[in-house]
């Protein structure tokens, strides 16, 4: 798969049980293959919209070509890795790159075409899980807290699984968490906005704020942490969900050019947007779960769980919450949505939920993806 971040793609071999249960599962090998910058930056224009509209449909095409190419591409490496020949693999699931995700408009558009997936490695594809949901009146998201709620529920401990990507997802995993007790959702920005800031400030020469060094330098600016926080999405009861449509290259560079009208130091701006990502995830468990009082534990994924002027603003905003990492419960943190979307379509192949309607909205459970037969028909699970 490719976050909202569109920084590469992320492909991993998972060998799951016979049974059809999920558990034990086993991590075989990750593979991360960066998209050049270049290409980076034609998926945000494309996904901002910024695109002239004789040209959105012949780039839009283009792009599902490379994208399908390139996903292709990291599904042999990470096999090559695992020094597992592809006739062992029985199917590949792509999550594909969103570059439209409107569910009040009843749709979400993802790209990477999985035909080509399946033609270059020979493999059966699983692809376009949000359209199901979406379909059965969801928001075609989020979809990874079903793979939260498999690896990660504990018996004796409430747990907050927090994917920091370019936008923050949050997973609610009360003790002993039961399907119906899940509650899902996108709580805004994350690295987005920060990733869009220092590409702006930097024309393009860097693309994040690697491990946080400029956030951790600037001063917290209280008026502007205030105006963000007062946001109609952030009041906004779940489900809901949310992407680079509202949060993405024009918000970025709308920030920046006031910013530097002001004549302020950069640093500031990029340290209130880190705790501006922390309180925002701290008000919605507010609002909308239990209160951050009766979070025993935070575990980290995506990007952001790397970056320390994060860890520091999240500790922070729940001072009783150990935080830890995916990776000391078992799944990289690299390497999870990937993990996620691969338990998503074995369970489409074997006909079994993929999804917590309860976290999307959809009115009933539903099993999602559609399937390209790989050269050799479709697989026996």
């Amino acid at each position: 798969m490719s976050g909202t971040s569109a920084d590469g793609v992320d492909a991993a071999l998972v060998e799951w049980p016979d049974t059809g249960q999920p558990r034990p599962f086993v991590l075989l090998a990750f593979h991360h293959a960066p998209f050049p910058p270049d290409l980076q930056e034609r998926i945000h224009r494309l996904a901002a919209g910024e695109l002239a509209a004789s040209d959105t449909l012949a780039e839009l095409v283009t792009l599902d070509v490379i994208l399908g190419e390139r996903f292709a591409e990291a599904a042999l490496a990470v096999a090559q890795k695992a020094q597992l020949p592809l006739e062992e693999v029985r199917a590949i699931a792509s999550h594909g790159q969103t570059v439209a995700h409107h569910p009040e408009c009843g749709g979400s558009l993802q790209i990477g075409d999985p035909s080509r997936i399946a033609e270059r490695t020979g493999i059966t594809t699983v692809a376009d899980f949000r359209a199901r949901d979406l379909a059965a009146g969801g928001e075609g998201a989020p979809l990874t807290p079903f793979f939260h709620w498999v690896a990660f529920t504990s018996e004796t401990e409430n747990r907050l699984i927090l994917n920091l990507g370019g936008i923050a997802n949050v997973t609610w995993l009360p003790a002993a968490a039961a399907a119906g007790d899940v509650i899902a959702f996108d709580v805004g920005p994350a690295n987005a906005l920060l990733d869009g800031v220092i590409c702006t400030l930097t024309q393009g020469r860097e693309r994040m704020d690697r491990a946080g060094q400029r956030a951790r330098r600037g001063q917290v600016d209280a008026k502007l942490l205030e105006a963000l926080l007062d946001d109609d999405y952030l009041r906004r009861r779940p489900p809901k969900s949310t992407g680079r449509e509202r949060y993405g290259s024009a918000e970025a560079r709308a920030l920046v050019k006031s910013w530097n009208q002001a004549g302020r130091n950069p640093d500031d701006l990029l340290a209130t947007l880190v705790v501006f990502g922390a309180e925002a995830v701290g008000r919605a468990c507010d609002d909308f779960l239990l209160g951050r009082v009766e979070v025993a534990r935070l575990l980290l994924g995506g990007g952001g769980a790397d970056n320390p002027a994060y860890l520091s603003a999240l500790a922070a905003v729940f001072p009783g919450a150990a935080i830890d990492s995916f990776d000391y419960h078992g799944v990289p943190a690299r390497a999870a949505e990937a993990v996620a979307f691969a338990l998503l379509g074995r369970n489409a192949l074997l006909g079994l939920p993929n999804h917590l309607p309860c976290c999307t909205g959809a009115a009933r459970s539903a099993v999602l993806g559609e399937v390209v037969p790989g050269r050799d028909g479709f697989p026996r699970l």
